[in-house]
């Protein structure tokens, strides 16, 4: 109950002294009813009470699966109570990005990735440090109020860009990516595939030149030109 009860403590603005985000105490970038669901949850009382910047990680890497709330009761899942404990705690940028770059656990790196879109308030840095992930395609499992869903890495953190609400939280105000660039905080991105589909371009620039010299070749019914000596007669006669 005490953990309960230091958590109560750090959501009363008359008494918090800690970090602030955005002006304000980092847990409150949750909704209350979410909040009140997750300290009176067993996973935050049981799994959260102690933790530290190093600690956590140990819990993270138990993860086996993202989400927000879910079931009748909406109860919030470990990813969601982990989330509120790193807002909590508010590592050093040094430490968020230890737990992304983390290759060998991918729901290490979802969460951080969530975390930096709650908590990091530099626009441009938010998309510099998430975009190299839109390259990871690997599989995530995600609860939802209704069961269970699978997404990727990838979706994931093109989600956590382009969408305001994800895992049963209103995220902060994030300027488009164009309109950044027009500001030159941001460079143009290069896409992952920008190579592939070159070659695409490149590929149906020789098939429209293939289309017109089979055109006037006087093509037959399968495409290919017709060879000497076919004609509608010979056709007729197979």
């Amino acid at each position: 109950m005490a953990h309960a009860a230091d958590a109560k403590k750090a959501l009363d603005s008359r008494g918090y002294t800690g970090s602030l985000i955005r002006g304000d105490n980092p847990l409150k970038l949750f909704e209350k009813p979410v909040r009140d669901r997750i300290i009176e949850s067993y996973y935050w009382k049981e799994q959260c009470f102690g933790l530290n910047a190093a600690t956590l990680l140990d819990r993270a890497i138990e993860l086996t699966f993202i989400g927000g709330t879910y079931g009748v009761s909406q109860r919030p899942t470990p990813f969601l109570c982990l989330a509120f404990k790193m807002l909590q705690l508010t590592p050093d940028k040094e430490v968020i990005l230890f737990y992304l770059q983390q290759e060998e656990f991918k729901y290490l790196r979802a969460l951080a990735a969530f975390y930096i879109r709650l908590a990091w308030e530099k626009d441009a840095e938010v998309y510099e440090t998430l975009e190299p992930y839109l390259a990871d395609s690997r599989k995530l499992r995600r609860r939802t109020r209704e069961g269970w869903t699978l997404t990727h890495v990838d979706e994931f953190v093109d989600d956590l860009l382009i969408k305001g609400r994800i895992c049963a939280t209103t995220l902060p105000k994030l300027n488009p990516r164009v309109m950044l660039e027009d500001e030159d905080k941001l460079e143009p991105r290069i896409s992952a595939l920008g190579e592939e589909l070159e070659e695409l371009d490149a590929d149906d620039d020789g098939s429209e030149g293939e289309v017109v010299e089979v055109a006037n070749g006087h093509a037959n019914g399968n495409g290919h030109p017709e060879e000497d000596g076919d004609n509608d007669a010979d056709m007729d006669a197979d």
